[in-house]
């Protein structure tokens, strides 16, 4: 059986703890968010860490999943654009400087890999696309790529690169030609053109990717439980 614990990580740069629940013993490090407000327990309450613990215990990955502030940036109905996008930035310099450097040396690894659903899977690519000197593989299912929805009326250049389907247009291709990258959907998901107009940017670009859509599941816990077992088992 995986060891699972449960890690207050003191943030300098934050201020604060954040919680993060770590599943294994060994293995290719998966940086996992939770998707719109979850908890950091919430991709094993809801099944997908357990969708995958196989390639857990065969010491094949190692999870590492995340508390975030959505609710103390986008996802705060009265908080100002400035105030979201301040923290959010903070949250991503926490992730770049502490957390990444945190997994690399308890792995004894110089990349590690990002995962995540819905708004989870928009963390990871962000992560990703952003850092990705720091990362090897993403794995977004059903993502979303853009935050000016609740980010209105603002032109602060934050929100700009914040958002991947912005800022990867003008990105050299080059950098992401190590990454694996995986977009998953369906043609039943809310996200299915979000996720192939950034198919269409990776494209333009020249950077490999595999976009995989599916067939009759909804934007839901089902259609993720069923795709991310069969990604960790080809790409890890």
């Amino acid at each position: 059986m995986a060891k699972t614990e449960h890690i207050p990580y003191y943030s300098n740069t934050l201020g604060r703890n954040i919680n993060v629940e770590v599943t294994g013993h060994w293995g290719h490090p998966i940086l996992m968010f939770p998707s719109s407000g979850g908890q950091f327990t919430q991709n094993t309450d809801f099944g997908l860490t357990g969708a995958v613990m196989k390639f857990v215990e065969e010491g094949r990955i190692k999870l590492y999943n995340i508390e975030t502030l959505d609710m103390l940036s986008f996802y705060h109905d009265h908080m100002i654009t400035e105030e979201k996008i301040h923290n959010y930035e903070l949250y991503m310099q926490f992730l770049r400087n502490e957390m990444i450097p945190y997994i690399q040396n308890e792995c004894n690894t110089h990349r590690i890999a990002v995962a995540g659903v819905s708004f989870g899977g928009f963390h990871a690519a962000n992560t990703a696309f952003r850092f990705p000197d720091l990362v090897s593989h993403l794995i977004a299912m059903s993502a979303a790529f853009n935050i000016r929805n609740m980010a209105q009326l603002s032109d602060d250049m934050r929100i700009y690169y914040n958002c991947p389907d912005e800022f990867m247009q003008n990105e050299e291709g080059w950098k992401y030609h190590h990454m694996q990258i995986v977009l998953g959907t369906s043609d039943w998901d809310i996200c299915r053109d979000k996720n192939l107009h950034m198919s269409g940017i990776l494209k333009a670009k020249g950077i490999d990717h595999w976009y995989d859509e599916k067939k009759w599941t909804p934007h839901d816990w089902p259609l993720w439980k069923m795709m991310f077992p069969e990604y960790i088992d080809k790409l890890f």
